[in-house]
């Protein structure tokens, strides 16, 4: 077992000794794909919808270096043909991105080497007849450990886009680190040493011009979940066996933290509010972190035509026709209002309605951390614009 390689399945044990609502029919999607062309997943979500608990769960699942039956036997997944074929069969590669970036910043080296050279260490130690120390190429040494006789790998990525959010002007780090995930994905490697990938953070895969940086992944997000739209968070009937299970009322909640739809799952909660709101017998905004306000409220300051007046209609309950397809899946490149909008949808701050291409407020929650994040701001215009909407802003 170790921090990168094989992390076992505590996390996941963790979570379910919580509140717990059971996603693991995502794994069969994934089990699914394991022995076919191209199965690598990327599904995109905003803070506070569950993207690190399914990373957990997903390494519990794969795992081969722990028995997590205990965990799964009475869970969805269970009544999977795939169940016992795929549990616990693979070796797990899973970092998350942004303890990457915090240590190259405390060692002053390069985000991607110490990803590429956390993980070499790790698979040179726990299979040190295979690789020698003077292998610097992770992809290689995939081959190498699978050619042996080893199990194939399964990649669980959290936090994938932390490096295009941190280092928003960096291109040519991000360059370099689309080119270092193409480089674990070789197609001449891939179908030999990896089972499958799964890839979560809060932005789509990064778009240059009309095409996506990482083609061979299935891309889901919040603007288009497509079959995976019930794990994007809470479903409308997870949300009423909570509200039954802990005695609490369910017209407060849906008032509170409904509004995200999808076609093919209906309404669609934020389980960090959901799981909040149960604990401590309240219900209020729980978005409550100061970047959530100062992200918020930069980006709303943008001096795009139309888009307060679009935020402004929003806040008074209407939608708003929006396109987005010019969205280029990054924090820098906005060329119309558009473009704010759909990155707001992206973060959670907008829903969007797929049919009518509309976004709106989805619930009360939300609109309230409109409604804070620009209080006593230093945007004066944006304030007094969003002031006009205050009277109305009770009524979403």
């Amino acid at each position: 077992m170790g921090l990168y390689l094989n992390p076992g399945n505590e996390g996941f044990a963790e979570i379910r000794r919580d509140i717990y609502v059971d996603k693991t029919g995502l794994i069969a999607y994934i089990n699914d794909l394991i022995g076919k062309p191209k199965p690598l997943v990327s599904f995109s979500r905003p803070r506070r919808f569950g993207k690190s608990y399914t990373a957990n769960m997903l390494c519990a699942y794969y795992d081969r270096s722990c028995d997590s039956h205990v965990l799964f036997e009475d869970l969805e997944i269970a009544k999977s043909d795939s169940f016992e074929i795929m549990m616990n069969q693979f070796n797990v590669i899973s970092f998350d991105v942004t303890g990457f970036i915090a240590e190259s910043r405390d060692n002053d080296t390069n985000v991607i080497s110490e990803i590429k050279n956390s993980i070499l260490k790790e698979l040179r130690d726990s299979f040190h007849e295979c690789i020698g120390e003077e292998e610097r190429n992770l992809g290689k040494a995939l081959y190498t450990v699978v050619s042996k006789g080893n199990a194939k790998f399964v990649f669980v990525i959290d936090e994938w886009d932390a490096l295009f959010r941190e280092f928003k002007d960096d291109k040519k780090l991000q360059k370099d680190y689309i080119l270092f995930l193409r480089s674990i994905k070789n197609k001449d490697l891939t179908s030999k040493t990896i089972a499958a990938a799964y890839m979560t953070g809060i932005l789509p895969i990064k778009k240059y011009g009309t095409e996506s940086a990482l083609s061979d992944f299935k891309e889901f997000s919040m603007a288009d979940p497509l079959i995976l739209s019930e794990y994007v968070g809470f479903t409308e009937s997870d949300v009423q066996v909570l509200c039954n299970r802990y005695h609490i009322s369910y017209d407060e909640m849906k008032l509170w933290y409904d509004g995200y739809s999808f076609e093919d799952a209906g309404s669609v909660y934020s389980p960090n509010s959901v799981i909040n709101a149960i604990k401590f017998k309240k219900f209020r905004n729980y978005w409550t972190q100061t970047e959530t306000f100062e992200s918020l409220k930069r980006y709303i300051g943008e001096n795009y035509d139309g888009l307060k007046d679009a935020i402004i209609l929003m806040l008074g309950g209407q939608r708003v026709k929006i396109d987005i397809n010019t969205f280029q899946n990054d924090i820098t490149s906005f060329e119309n209002k558009d473009d704010v909008l759909t990155l707001l949808i992206h973060l959670g701050y907008l829903a969007y309605d797929q049919l009518k291409e509309e976004a709106y407020i989805p619930n009360r929650e939300v609109a309230e951390v409109f409604r804070v994040s620009t209080k006593g701001s230093k945007w004066k215009e944006v304030e007094r614009a969003i002031s006009q909407a205050e009277g109305v802003i009770e009524r979403v």
